[in-house]
């Protein structure tokens, strides 16, 4: 069983916790993030440091610390370093440019795939096959990467389509008579 509710989060200088009742908002020199707790989850604010505890004894209770932890330790990252991801193209013709933070895919089909960026997400084009993904909020840039790689996700006989930049792909060997 994980312990991870149970070790303090001790808060940087320069970050500003604000908790009304289950309501937490950070902020930090990168903008500020908010989020609504569980109601099983009691905080406690105290010398820079934030620790969690279960209201009342339940089944999932100490779980359901663990996983606002984590999410208010992401929070405190987002606002301080920022989070990133890397993506790349892989394939004959698979080309990204980004343009008024709007993606244009091409990725072997007969049209440009359009993609809106959402405006806590910033994308970098490095060259013609690899992108850059930087965000605040965790949840949000993983899912803006994860929509983006499924409109092409790799194949498993040449390993083309996109990827993380440290996904490992299995190619499996075609059929043999």
């Amino acid at each position: 069983m994980s312990r991870i509710a149970k070790k303090l989060i001790i808060i940087p200088s320069n970050v500003k916790i604000f908790i009304k009742k289950q309501n937490i908002s950070v902020k930090g020199k990168n903008g500020i993030l908010e989020n609504t707790v569980n109601k099983k989850v009691k905080i406690f604010f105290a010398k820079n440091q934030l620790s969690f505890k279960p209201i009342f004894e339940c089944k999932n209770g100490w779980a359901q610390a663990g996983t606002t932890r984590s999410l208010i330790n992401s929070m405190i990252i987002g606002v301080t370093k920022g989070f990133k991801k890397k993506l790349i193209l892989f394939g004959v013709g698979y080309k990204i440019s980004i343009k008024n933070n709007k993606l244009n895919l091409s990725l072997g089909f007969s049209h440009l795939i359009s993609y809106t960026l959402p405006k806590s997400i910033v994308g970098e084009c490095l060259n013609q096959n690899e992108i850059i993904l930087k965000g605040l909020d965790k949840q949000l840039l993983g899912q803006v990467a994860a929509n983006i790689r499924s409109y092409r996700p790799p194949e498993p006989y040449k390993g083309k389509g996109i990827r993380y930049s440290d996904e490992k792909i299995k190619i499996k060997e075609t059929k043999k008579k």
